[in-house]
């Protein structure tokens, strides 16, 4: 790799369904091109991965049952495993996140989430803390209890924020760095049966989006860094009312939103919607407290699982599950309708991530 117009993105994909496993491809910045140059099934159904900072190391989590987290030095074409794979103490894990040399893993099969310490060299440490989640929603099939889908650190450090799918509400964590334990803070109740599945902060770090999965729709959210308080302020839709596509005749869900992303100056907001196969733009006003839908446009491929703005902000990327591909798009500056540029063939792909 050489050159300042090339750059490192990894991919997560599904190894049951035929996926690679963790993946390394050089970026293009001048055209938003993926190619691929090295892969490792280390970690069985890689879903979600995260970078740690200066990009030397990648974590995975292993969606499985029971289900794993691993460390991947990444300094060369091809991911090589740092240190053992180590248990989460919980079943299927999706997301996971770094926060104060620690590691957490969102674990949707156990409803709960986990604590790793990462050791000097980058590697990952055995389980310091889980927290388990209780509560259900009225969904019976997907929300027959807790089902932790996301966490991630808020913008201030202060907090670690977890989405809990199965009972439609957002939960507030302190992280001690010396013990590694996580305590519960405060969960902020949403709409029943919307199915919150990701979260994603506004750059001034005083409103969050939570997009929910169970209803294509997306609640803004203002965020308190100084109390660790979220409150719901609006629902807004993200498909149009009049489109068929989004809920059956009966009323139950065709779309199932998976991933939002918010513009690195606080303009824009685009959302993936599986089943749909779309991306959405959502325009955001100077507070970052009125989201309005602008436009859809095709995902480039089928089931759209994860959304993903490269560092620039120039390119947006969708990994297509079910298509088996990431697309890439060029970001209007104006209106901030993506428009597609390429794709690569990933199988199964999950997830992408830039260095």
């Amino acid at each position: 790799m050489g050159g300042s117009s090339t750059g490192r993105a990894f991919m997560g994909s599904f190894t049951s369904a035929g996926g690679l496993g963790v993946t390394v491809a050089e970026v293009d910045r001048d055209t938003g091109a993926l190619t691929v140059l090295g892969s490792s099934e280390a970690v069985p159904d890689p879903s979600f991965l995260a970078l740690a900072p200066g990009g030397a190391v990648l974590y995975a989590v292993g969606e499985s049952a029971p289900g794993s987290a691993a460390a991947f030095d990444v300094s060369g074409d091809a991911p090589a495993l740092l240190g053992p794979v180590r248990p989460v103490d919980a079943d299927g894990p999706t997301h996971l996140a770094l926060a104060a040399d620690h590691l957490l893993t969102a674990n949707y099969g156990s409803g709960s989430v986990t604590v790793l310490p990462v050791l000097p060299d980058g590697s990952l440490g055995p389980v310091s803390s889980v927290v388990r989640h209780e509560g259900s929603g009225p969904d019976s099939e997907r929300q027959e209890g807790p089902h932790a889908h996301q966490v991630l650190a808020d913008p201030s450090g202060r907090w670690v924020v977890s989405v809990d799918l199965g009972t439609d509400s957002v939960r507030v964590g302190a992280l001690d760095p010396a013990t590694g334990t996580l305590q519960p803070h405060g969960e902020t109740a949403l709409r029943p049966g919307t199915g919150p599945r990701h979260l994603a902060f506004h750059p001034s770090g005083r409103h969050a989006y939570v997009l929910n999965e169970l209803d294509p729709t997306l609640t803004v959210c203002r965020w308190d860094a100084g109390a660790g308080r979220l409150e719901p302020l609006e629902q807004v839709p993200v498909l149009p009312d009049s489109d068929p596509s989004a809920h059956s005749g009966d009323g139950s869900p065709l779309t199932y939103p998976s991933e939002v992303a918010v513009a690195h100056d606080g303009r824009f907001l685009w959302t993936a919607n599986r089943g749909h196969d779309s991306i959405s733009v959502l325009t955001l006003d100077e507070s970052g407290e009125k989201a309005a839908l602008v436009a859809t446009v095709g995902c480039g491929g089928h089931w759209p699982r994860d959304l993903t703005l490269d560092p620039s902000g120039q390119w947006l990327y969708a990994a297509n599950e079910r298509s088996g591909n990431v697309s890439w798009f060029a970001v209007d500056a104006e209106t901030g309708i993506p428009r597609q540029a390429g794709s690569v063939e990933v199988p199964a792909a999950s997830c992408v991530v830039f260095g």
